[in-house]
């Protein structure tokens, strides 16, 4: 990936450390069992719920933050009590053998244990009656795993992808709106589940805005972004050609970047802004994954939630604009997370939710959703004995019955 060192950190270290700190500092307060309420037909009784680990789980990482990918869900975890075996991806190779050897140097490798290798390896591992599968990354895969867990019953969460769109309305502040895509969508050369994938920009500040986009992309990496050291590479050579294919004949327009300028040799795509192209386009129909932006312009907000709610529930949505329009677009549309005038900085926030909606995943993690994902929430009811109705019990007499529908019915119990 080539990724710049302060990109590595933050994705890969920084976040993680966070994710440590929060889990330690909030572990005592999880784990205690929480009182419930307890209606007046179960007194005198107490009712809670208690967090018990689901048993031994399987996460399954993805390449693009290898280690936030899989040492993040690792963290809720090892916190909830579970037994694990992690599957790092075998296409980022060397960052999964590292995870294997730091994971077998500082944790217990009884409860803990690292499987590498690719399909074969997967496949047999999905073939055991695990209490949880975690899965990160693309639908394709997403179908097989369930298809797996369902020979056992086995819960899963998928952490997937699609399209997260971007909003920008006539009422953003296109300087900082630019600043705040373009670096969301550069970030790791485009590779993250939440990159912005395209925009959908008002008519009336269409124009301005691309102008401020393409100074911002030049201010950030350059008049030739191959030569900065702020901006990543393409994972392989096979994504490479994705790309490459992803672009034939959309049917827009190149404002910067295009596969003229890409280089199969080491791996660079440049950052590419197309206007305009088809909504039917290969470019519009599948998750890009890379540093390509296409832009769309639209009459009104309207059209745009429109054209949202066309498509696949995405596992993000961006929205710039003031705050009547952004609670708008929040109340009339389903995805992941919206995140109102920021893009992919959501995700850092632990008392938030990570997690997509529909094809975009299933479950959520990070902070206590992590916990509570790998814990089984056992509900316990306990009751006296010095008060025993004897109208509880058969035979139940017409008195019996007409009391308890007098009372359910009227509500008053």
């Amino acid at each position: 990936l080539a990724r710049p060192p302060a990109q590595a950190f933050l994705g890969d270290v920084a976040t993680i450390l966070d994710e440590c700190r929060f889990a330690i500092k909030n572990l005592r307060s999880w784990m205690k069992p929480k009182s419930v309420s307890t209606p007046i037909t179960l007194q005198p009784g107490s009712s809670y719920v208690v967090h018990q680990p689901k048993g031994v789980v399987l996460i399954i990482g993805a390449w693009n933050v290898p280690f936030n990918a899989t040492l993040m869900p690792l963290i809720g975890a090892i916190a909830a009590g579970c037994c694990c075996i992690v599957k790092p991806s075998e296409i980022s190779e060397q960052s999964s053998k590292l995870i294997e050897k730091l994971l077998n140097e500082y944790l217990d490798t009884n409860c803990i244990k690292v499987v590498l290798g690719g399909v074969p390896e997967t496949t047999a591992l999905l073939e055991l009656p695990f209490n949880h599968l975690f899965y990160t990354g693309n639908g394709m895969v997403a179908k097989v795993i369930m298809q797996a867990a369902a020979k056992n019953l086995t819960p899963v969460t998928l952490e997937l992808g699609g399209k997260s769109p971007v909003i920008i309305d006539r009422t953003a502040n296109l300087e900082v709106a630019a600043r705040r895509v373009a670096d969301g969508k550069f970030l790791c050369a485009g590779q993250l589940c939440i990159a912005p994938d395209y925009i959908l920009i008002h008519s009336e500040v269409a124009d301005r805005f691309q102008n401020i986009l393409l100074k911002t992309i030049e201010t950030m990496l350059g008049s030739d972004p191959k030569l900065s050291s702020s901006f990543g590479r393409i994972i392989n050579t096979r994504h490479w050609n994705r790309l490459n294919n992803l672009l034939k004949d959309n049917g827009g327009r190149y404002l910067t970047g295009g596969p003229d300028t890409a280089s199969e040799s080491d791996k660079y795509y440049p950052p590419t802004v197309v206007s305009g192209p088809s909504p039917t386009s290969r470019l519009m129909q599948e998750e890009i994954f890379g540093p390509i932006l296409p832009i769309l312009i639209v009459a009104n907000v309207e059209e745009a939630i429109s054209f949202i709610n066309a498509r696949e529930n995405p596992l993000a949505l961006y929205v710039f604009s003031n705050d009547s329009v952004a609670k708008r677009v929040v109340k009339r549309t389903m995805s992941g997370a919206v995140c109102v005038n920021d893009t992919v900085f959501y995700a850092t926030n632990p008392n938030l939710p990570f997690g997509g909606v529909g094809s975009s995943g299933m479950g959520s993690y990070h902070g206590f959703r992590s916990f509570a994902t790998f814990s089984h929430e056992k509900a316990v009811l306990s009751r006296g004995t010095w008060i025993d109705p004897m109208q509880r019990y058969a035979p139940y007499t017409e008195q019996v019955v007409k009391l308890m529908k007098r009372a359910f019915l009227k509500g008053w119990v």
